[in-house]
């Protein structure tokens, strides 16, 4: 009589299931023959811990509202995630674990948000997904507030991320670590991988903190696990943490990264490169995995990590029928908590926004902004931000709204602190999670300290919104440090973000409606200084088309010279335009706000703005005039500024820098005698 092998034990599972997770990352990066194996095989018992016991999900239904967040902040350990994602039913099948970082798979080198189901955020650049967490944690605090009420919570999940060495040392995590604790995100844990090893060698080399007492310093509950194969010391630190209401928490446990490889574990190597055919095939004998197939999954682990696909049905369900008793109670609530997370806007949410007259002004942009803004946030409730420190000259506070701040998340207005760059990534978080539509302020020059998390957004087409003040050398006394001058272009040279610069009050409004319909990321560069409301028959509704024709369609044929402006040097080139037209030269003045949106008009909108025969143009801009000269032409001029600024009263910078009228009106007549 054939003898039926017993089913292994609880504690066998656990360690097949682990080990599979640690080969299948193996395998994959072996046959990519690029990759780095040694986190996963490090870290697979902490991240089995979590996913099995704990993280609360439905893979059949990636974006299931109320799931628990995971972030992989340390990204180049992907295929520790992919091997999660398709153990426990995600549409990722096999296949395409064995096409790791191939062009079109769906398992790039790093996570890609919307490349993967059941990827949460781009990470990679380390510390940038340990800010996407805190945003994520924070947007749940906020909705929470907003929505929940007595014995309903249609809000109410964690927020888990694993963190390196490496994150641990950017100062991005700093910066949103600081925030967390000062808040008092309960609902955020953080596994800290502590493996002590970086691609240059063991982390003593550069890095001998005491991480914990950091922590403990910002404000976290924090605890150590001093084995990382220990999974109930894993899960009772989990358990704990998730017990801590109001304070965010950190578990440092100890690792050894690349785990099993005999010659590899615990060293550089293992990090960033395949373990080599040899390696193994002699990791797979010390850890007792047959050496045939690759890709192995035993069937006993499958169906032990298929139960997520079950109990996440069960859970969604249990919570679907929680909403449906929560919309017969509160069906206001429910109806809007439904549109936001759908990123609908509401019905008529443009109606009320403020126009300008030439009697409101002179009035600078960022002032225009602020009173744009207010408009908008009374029309749409999930509009929420501020500024790194610097609210009242961003013009970013919601008048009558109160700061969310520690353990009080109903506010609307974040003090954000000198933080430029955790602001970014906090930013993206929130607007990762849904339901929130962040917003956040500095002075333009400061772009370059938030510029990878402004990248991710774009990389992952994030409706984050910008808000840029002190926008050129019109700064004035602050001098160069504080004065613009290629951050313009470098924002402009992001695929993806829509940079705008209005030129006066109503074009202000206008840029902000293309923020708020935009999928994607928008960066709004405003003055300090003011600036005139301008006349114009023109409709500033054409700033969402990115350039359009200010003054001068009228000219009978073609213009003999356009004048192009963007931001404030607009009004310079409408007198100059002015000059001219009085001498009987039939000129034409183009607003420029934003190259991008330029870009995607047809060919025959492109040339009805700028007549291709029409040679003689002039660009003015108050900043680098690198990038102009696809508009300017051949036969055109940039008036710009190629060297850093000065401190000095901000008429007199612009004067001597040659932003007058008479120095623009110069150049056009020194364009027009050119034969």
């Amino acid at each position: 009589m054939p003898t039926t092998e017993p089913a292994p034990t609880i504690a066998a599972v656990d360690t097949l299931a682990i080990n599979t997770i640690r080969m299948l990352a193996a395998d994959a990066v072996q046959r990519a023959n690029s990759g780095h194996p040694g986190m996963p095989m490090g870290a697979a018992a902490m991240a089995y811990v979590l996913w099995t016991r704990h993280l609360k999900h439905n893979p059949r239904n990636p974006d299931w509202p109320n799931r628990d967040r995971f972030v992989l902040s340390a990204g180049h350990a992907s295929m520790l995630l992919y091997s999660l994602l398709h153990l426990t039913g995600y549409d990722l099948p096999m296949e395409e674990l064995k096409r790791f970082r191939q062009w079109g798979s769906a398992t790039p080198g790093h996570p890609e948000y919307g490349a993967t189901p059941g990827v949460e955020t781009t990470t990679g650049p380390l510390g940038q997904g340990f800010g996407n967490a805190v945003g994520m944690a924070l947007a749940e605090a906020r909705l929470a507030a907003e929505f929940n009420r007595g014995d309903h919570h249609p809000v109410d999940h964690h927020t888990f991320a694993i963190a390196s060495d490496g994150d641990m040392m950017e100062g991005v995590q700093a910066e949103a670590a600081s925030f967390a604790g000062h808040l008092g995100l309960g609902k955020l844990v953080v596994l800290y991988d502590d493996n002590k090893i970086t691609i240059e060698g063991v982390t003593a080399l550069a890095f001998s903190e005491d991480i914990p007492a950091r922590y403990r310093a910002y404000g976290w509950h924090t605890q150590t696990v001093s084995d990382g194969n220990d999974l109930d010391a894993i899960d009772a630190a989990i358990h704990a943490a998730k017990a801590v209401a109001d304070k965010p928490s950190l578990i440092a446990i100890a690792t050894r990264i690349g785990y099993g490889s005999p010659n590899r574990e615990n060293t550089s190597k293992a990090h960033g490169e395949p373990l080599g055919e040899d390696e193994l095939a002699l990791t797979k004998s010390q850890l007792g995995w047959p050496a045939e197939p690759p890709f192995y999954v035993p069937d006993d682990v499958a169906t032990h990590f298929r139960r997520a696909v079950a109990e996440g049905r069960s859970l969604e369900v249990a919570w679907q029928a929680d909403m449906e008793r929560y919309a017969d109670t509160h069906p206001q609530l429910a109806a809007e908590l439904d549109r936001r997370t759908r990123r609908d806007l509401p019905l008529d949410w443009g109606r009320g926004l403020p126009r300008f007259e030439p009697n409101d002004g002179p009035m600078a942009t960022r002032a225009a902004s602020g009173k744009v803004l207010n408009a908008l946030a009374a029309a749409v409730p999930e509009m929420i931000g501020g500024s790194a420190d610097l609210a009242g000259s961003n013009k970013t506070l919601l008048d009558g709204h109160d700061d969310l701040g520690p353990r009080a998340f109903e506010g609307r207005n974040l003090r954000f602190g000198v933080r430029e760059h955790a602001m970014g990534a906090m930013m993206n978080g929130m607007a990762l999670h849904r339901g929130l539509r962040p917003y956040g302020g500095t002075f333009l020059i400061f772009s370059d300290y938030m510029r990878p998390a402004i990248r991710l957004a774009a990389l992952m087409r994030l409706p984050a919104i910008y808000v840029y003040t002190h926008d050129s050398i019109g700064v004035g006394e602050d001098g160069p440090t504080h004065q613009p001058i290629e951050q313009l272009a470098s924002l402009r040279a992001i695929p993806g973000l829509v940079v705008l610069r209005p030129g006066d009050a109503n074009e202000t409004r206008e840029a902000w409606v293309v923020a708020i319909e935009e999928e994607g990321p928008v960066a709004l560069a405003l003055t300090r200084q003011k600036l005139p409301v301008l006349e114009t028959d023109a409709d500033a509704s054409d700033v969402r088309r990115g350039a359009y024709v200010f003054a001068g369609a009228n000219v009978d044929g073609e213009p003999e010279i356009i004048l192009i402006a963007s931001g404030s040097e607009l009004q310079l080139v409408v007198e100059a335009y002015g000059c001219l037209c009085e001498d009987g030269i039939a000129a034409r003045v183009v607003s420029m706000p934003s190259w991008e949106l330029f870009e995607r008009q047809d060919t025959e909108y492109r040339d009805a703005v700028f007549p291709p025969r029409v040679k003689r143009r002039l660009v003015v801009e108050a900043g680098t005039t690198f990038g102009w000269s696809r508009y300017a032409g051949d036969r055109g001029r940039v008036i710009g500024i190629d060297r850093f600024g000065a401190s000095a009263p901000a008429p007199t910078n612009l004067k001597e820098f040659g932003f007058t009228v008479e120095n623009v009106e110069a150049n056009a007549r020194a364009l027009l005698e050119q034969a």
